[in-house]
């Protein structure tokens, strides 16, 4: 282990300003919320067929799709060199990263759900809880690793 300023997460969202910032943050992250905030707007007219749900239904199959690119590039050009060169900065750079790439369990389930290969036999409201559930899950799993991933890895480093 090293003791470097930063998590690889970080490093990561610094390098190549600001494309990779957009590219592995802000826009997940803004899908993300845009399915939220069109969630509370469904959930409270129960309008499961206007304009906002079906806004919320591509965002929900494109951030999924989108996010699987993301995890299988960061899988095979940084996780796996990282772990054979044993280049990790200690947990914090553990956790942010495997937080990071968590997010694709949630994602792509909401993507899942939007095809129609989730939750079959669920009614509106039925796959909206599930749909909100997985956005919860997401938001989670982003804050874990953007509260880890901003930390001095050296601060959990023994």
């Amino acid at each position: 282990m090293h003791d470097a300023p930063m998590t690889h997460y970080m490093e990561l969202l610094a390098t190549n300003q600001p494309w990779n910032l957009i590219l592995f943050m802000a826009i997940p992250v803004i899908l993300a919320e845009f399915i939220a905030v069109s969630e509370l707007y469904i959930l409270f007219t129960r309008d499961f067929n206007g304009l906002v749900r079906r806004l919320n239904r591509w965002a929900g199959i494109a951030v999924g799709v989108y996010f699987t690119g993301i995890f299988l590039y960061l899988l095979v050009n940084a996780v796996l060199p990282i772990t054979q060169t044993g280049a990790w900065r200690g947990i914090a750079d553990v956790i942010a990263v495997g937080f990071y790439l968590l997010g694709i369990v949630p994602l792509g389930s909401i993507a899942l759900l939007e095809l129609g290969l989730l939750g079959r036999g669920q009614d509106d409201l039925g796959k909206l809880k599930i749909h909100a559930g997985l956005v919860g899950l997401f938001l989670v799993v982003a804050h874990i690793a953007m509260i880890f991933g901003m930390l001095n890895p050296a601060l959990l480093m023994a």
